[in-house]
Order: structure tokens, then sequence, then C-alpha cells
């Protein structure tokens, strides 16, 4: 099943069962505690604290999210991406948990044709209420798991809403990790849809990484999301995004303009990495600047920044020696352009703008790299398994070499870096 075909059917299930189509949001949030949206319910924080009363009682949408924490781990994994569609249903004090399981096990098993015997569950560790409806509907008890608070307790990662969550997972099978269901191999067992139960209010961030629950919120809710990216690896058939429809085409540029193959089945090779580091960062790109969101110093355009330097990076590492960003942003929007119009509307300033930062920092990249690299070849030389904080700000300072490619560099050759000290050492200065 193709994408078009993944979020019609995802869409006319719920429209059919009472729940008002909304479009999505922009990419730069509405709420400045978020530095870029990476949630379907970001939009519906007011009505889910009750700052504002809900104009109707359950929705859908497919909203365009960015997650910044997977950055480091696109290439790594098979799962995760930095700009996704979230799939979602939202409850405002209409139906609960019961309702939201029934609805997601009828959705995959009936619509999607998803084998019930590869699905597994994950519910949050107290929660007996959401195991007992999932046993309901026809799940066995062993392909239960119950999880902690870090895998099954959901809140946008500030100040707000938040609750238990139930995560619902596909068995991909032996060849992508050990058994154990999704608490033993989560590339094996990936989540597809998280289900959360929206009943509390959370505090700031304490010192460990926690967050106190202050107390309940004025109603009950459901919020759910479930990727496309995923959904469609699964329902295609094929190891990771990538090789999708939805991004399919882009990879393709890349084996142009790099005059190498793709080799998605060869998780050791380095290339790979930067294939999908590239074809991940130009769809996240090209619709962070469809957005209005440009690249800059500080924030949300320094997400946009950063993603763009990486990509440069990895494409000279593919020995790409012209432009990278606009040809390959530009078969993003070839491709998504018909689901997603307003990249069509801005193809022109997308390339206008990913050819001025390219312009920009490609002087920089060349002469840090050659530097960066003789730094890294005399450690290693030198029997030292770490690269100098010093190293790193020197780079910086003189060469306006980033940190975090500086960092990343090291941590692919095999050296450590004091990360602490680095951010210690920056703290005054704003990013280059």
């Amino acid at each position: 099943m193709l994408s078009p075909q993944i979020r019609s059917t995802f869409l006319d299930f719920f429209t059919a069962r009472g729940h008002r189509l909304v479009p999505s949001g922009s990419l730069l949030p509405p709420d400045p505690s978020l530095l870029v949206s990476n949630a379907g319910m970001n939009q519906f924080k007011p009505w889910f604290l009750g700052d504002v009363e809900p104009d109707f009682p359950r929705a859908t949408s497919v909203q365009k999210c960015v997650r910044t924490v997977d950055i480091d781990n696109i290439g790594h994994t098979r799962r995760h991406s930095t700009f996704f569609e979230m799939l979602g249903n939202f409850s405002f004090g209409d139906y609960f948990r019961t309702e939201a399981i029934g609805y997601a096990y009828e959705l995959l098993t009936g619509y999607f044709d998803l084998s019930p015997d590869r699905l597994w569950i994950t519910v949050y560790e107290d929660d007996d209420e959401s195991a007992r409806v999932w046993r309901s509907v026809g799940v066995p008890p062993e392909r239960i798991q119950r999880l902690g608070a870090a895998d099954n307790f959901w809140s946008m990662g500030v100040p707000g809403p938040c609750g238990p969550c139930s995560d619902v997972a596909y068995d991909r099978g032996p060849a992508y990790g050990r058994d154990g269901g999704p608490s033993v191999d989560s590339e094996r067992f990936v989540e597809l849809w998280s289900l959360v139960f929206m009943r509390s209010l959370r505090g700031e961030t304490e010192p460990g990484g926690g967050f106190p629950v202050l107390g309940d919120l004025p109603r009950t809710g459901i919020d759910t999301g479930l990727g496309l990216d995923r959904l469609a690896t699964v329902l295609q058939g094929v190891d990771s995004a990538v090789q999708t429809d939805l991004l399919r085409p882009t990879p393709a540029t890349v084996e142009e303009l790099a005059g190498r193959d793709y080799s998605p089945a060869d998780r050791d090779d380095p290339c790979r990495v930067s294939f999908e580091v590239l074809t991940d960062h130009a769809r996240a790109i090209a619709f962070l600047l469809a957005d209005g969101i440009r690249p800059g110093k500080e924030g949300t355009e320094y997400v946009l920044r950063r993603l763009i330097r990486r990509a440069i990076r990895h494409g000279r590492r593919l020995g790409i020696e012209g432009p990278v960003l606009p040809p390959v942003t530009a078969s993003v929007v070839a491709n998504l352009g018909p689901a997603w119009p307003e990249l069509t509307r801005a193809a022109s300033l997308i390339e206008d703008l990913t050819t001025r930062e390219e312009e920009s920092f490609d002087r920089t990249l060349r002469r840090g790299t050659r530097l960066l690299d003789r730094a890294i070849r005399r450690r290693l030389e030198g029997g030292h398994r770490d690269l100098p904080a010093e190293t790193v700000l020197t780079l910086y300072d003189s060469h306006g070499f980033p940190p975090d490619l500086t960092i990343e560099a090291a941590h692919e050759a095999g050296l450590t870096v004091d990360d602490p000290h680095v951010r210690s050492l920056l703290s005054p200065h704003h990013h280059p």
C-alpha cells in the first residue's frame, strides 16, 4: 500500500466515526516552549489543558513533525526519521482508552491487513485497564508487556498535558533482531502507533531527567500518533523509510550525483549512512523552509542550519563535488509536492536558500574538514582515544567549523570528546 492510500485509509476511517478532519499545523509551533512541532497534539494543547473550549469533541489529522532528538540516530537505525508525518486521532473529553484501543486494533488488522499474530502491545507498568482492554479485543496476554515511565508515560518534553500510553509494535521477524517483544528489541519489534491517555499535567524537567506530575487535567483525552514512515515500511515490505515511496526517488538522485550505488542491506557501509542522512535531512529541510523557517544562529533557525550543514557534509563524504542540496531537495519537492502543495509553492525559494546556504558553508566545511582530519589522524597515530575539547573550540573560533560536526566526526573515527566541557567552553557563544 502506497503512502497516499495509507493517508486516505486512516483519515476516512476516523472521519466515518465522527472525527473532524483538521489540517496539519505549521512546523513552527504556536507553543514557545517548543523549537519545532514534534507531535500531532501540539496544536490542541490549549484544548487538553482546558484553556480553550474545544470546537468539536474528536479530531483526526496528518501532522508534519520534526524530532531533533533523533538527528544522531539517522542511518544507524532503521526506524528513526527527523521529519515524519504523524497520523493521529484525538478526543477532547469524548471517548477514552476502550474506544481508542478498539479503533487502533480494528484499523490495523481490518483495513491495513496486518496479521494479529505479529502485533505486540506495551502498556504502562500499573495500567491494568489498558491490558484488560487489549485482551478483550483479542491480543493474548503473552504479547502484552508492561514497561516503565521512560517507555510508556508520554509528554511533549516540556510542561503540559501528559499521561500513560500504550504502544502497538509489529514483529518484523528474526532477520531484524532478537525474539522477546519490544522490551527486548525495538528494531525487530518496531513501534507503529502510540495511544496516549491524557489525564495529567506535568511540570518542569528535573535535574535527573524526570518531571513531576502536578495534577489532573480538567478532562481526560486521547492523543494518538501512528508514524506514516514506519507503517509504510511494514506495508511495502522494505527495510526503512528511505526505501518507501515517501523517499525512494531521493537516494536515486543522490546516486546520480555521487556516481555510486546505494546499498541499504550493507549495514557496515559508511556510504550507506551518508546516503540515508542526506535523504532524511533533505526532506526535513524542504518542509522547514516551506513553512517559513530560515537558517540562523539560534533556536528553530539553528535546528534548520544544523540539518543543512550535516546534509552537505554527508554529500561531500559521498564524493559529490558540485551542489548537493538544491537537486536533492528538488527531488523531495517533486515526489511529495502532490500531497503537500506548500512544497510546490516554495520550490524556487527552497532552491535559492539551499544554494545560498551551501555556498556560504562550503568554504568553511572544506577548510575545517582538512584540519579536523589531520587532528584526528594525529590522535589515532599517537594512541589516544579522545579528541581534546580545545581542538573543538579552536576549529570553531578560528575557522567557524561547527562543534556538533567536529564531535560527530570524532565519534565516527572512534574518538571520544569531553562533550560537557565543550558545552561549557561554548556557553558564552552563539552558534556560528
